[in-house]
């Protein structure tokens, strides 16, 4: 990694840890998801514990996109921008950097709160061992997908809306197989393999495709 870069990473870990980080609030917006999904379908041990890994991934997939409209708006106020377009390091780049740094402060934690929040869905070490992979495959695909939203709507004061109408369709796919292998994993006809290799096949087209999706829209923004 060019040194450039380098110090992209560790700056926005740095703003991040200086703000508050969107750790704090992503893993608390967890918990409280987690926390009400019992009152909303009931106490039934057997049916939290089927239906758990998908609440515990609706829960992930909100709670990453939290933060993602800021992901470079703070660049755009204040010039860091015109600095990526005008850097000797590829825009691409830039943006797969920041979305690293971001999947650390937020989709990392995430996966690790993941099984200490799935015992209050009475999951058993098993699925929960397939969660906490799961989301630790699945998660960089919300985050390189969100990108692509956070850069389309950039210039907009309030359009975390807006890119939550954008990226959650695109984040459908992720969800499917990512709830598909973790219930594989506790019984059922199909291996926990096949959608778990599914997962991981969006995560690298995810790292091959939207940092050039999220660089062009930022350039029409610099135009």
């Amino acid at each position: 990694m060019n040194s450039p870069l380098l110090a992209l990473f560790l700056r926005d870990l740095r703003v991040a840890r200086r703000i508050g980080g969107s750790a704090t609030m992503g893993v608390v917006f967890f918990l409280v998801m987690v926390s009400i999904a019992p009152f909303a379908i009931g106490p039934d041990p057997d049916l939290l514990a089927r239906i758990g890994p998908a609440i515990l991934w609706i829960a992930a997939l909100l709670a990453s996109l939290l933060c993602l409209d800021r992901l470079f708006q703070a660049d755009l106020e204040d010039g860091s921008l015109d600095l990526f377009h005008l850097g000797r390091a590829p825009l691409e780049l830039a943006v797969l950097v920041k979305c690293a740094a971001h999947w650390v402060t937020t989709g990392l934690p995430l996966t690790l709160a993941a099984p200490f929040l799935g015992l209050m869905l009475q999951q058993e070490e098993t699925a929960l061992a397939a969660v906490t992979i799961t989301l630790l495959a699945g998660t960089p695909a919300l985050t390189l997908i969100g990108a692509i939203g956070a850069a389309a709507t950039v210039t907009l004061r309030r359009g975390g809306l807006l890119m939550a109408l954008l990226v959650l369709p695109l984040t459908i796919p992720v969800l499917i197989f990512g709830v598909s292998a973790a219930e594989a994993a506790t019984g059922g006809t199909v291996s926990f393999f096949a959608p778990f290799a599914i997962l991981c096949a969006i995560t690298l087209a995810s790292l091959a495709l939207c940092p050039f999706a999220a660089a062009a829209a930022l350039r029409s923004v610099g135009e």
